[in-house]
C-alpha cells in the first residue's frame, strides 16, 4: 500500500513547520560584512591588498609563487629561439 501526501507551502512555511531556525538575519549580516571587506580592499586600489584579503598567504608562499612565475616566463623565453618540433606523444597514453 502506498500513500502520497502533497503539501503546498512556501520554503518559509516549511522551515517553520519543521522547527528549523530562521537564518535570514544572520545571512544578511554576513553578506553585509563580506561586502564591506570587498569595498575596503577595492578602495585601497592595490591589487595585492585585495588578494591578501581573500587569500592570506604568508610572505614565504608569495615568494615561492613569484619564483614559479619567473621560472615559467624564463622557460618560455628560452624556448622561443629554438626550432624544436614538438615531441610526438606515445600511443595509448592520454
Amino acid at each position: 500500500m502506498k500513500i502520497n501526501i502533497e503539501i503546498e507551502c512556501t520554503p518559509d512555511e516549511a522551515r517553520q513547520f519543521m522547527g528549523l531556525p530562521d537564518v535570514q538575519p544572520l545571512h544578511d549580516k554576513m553578506m553585509a560584512e563580506i561586502e564591506g571587506r570587498m569595498r575596503q580592499a577595492l578602495s585601497a586600489t592595490d591589487p595585492s591588498a585585495f588578494i591578501e584579503g581573500w587569500m592570506p598567504l604568508n610572505r614565504n608562499m608569495q615568494a615561492i609563487w613569484a619564483g614559479l612565475m619567473q621560472a615559467a616566463a624564463a622557460g618560455l623565453q628560452s624556448k622561443e629561439g629554438t626550432d624544436e618540433a614538438p615531441r610526438p606523444r606515445p600511443k595509448g597514453r592520454d
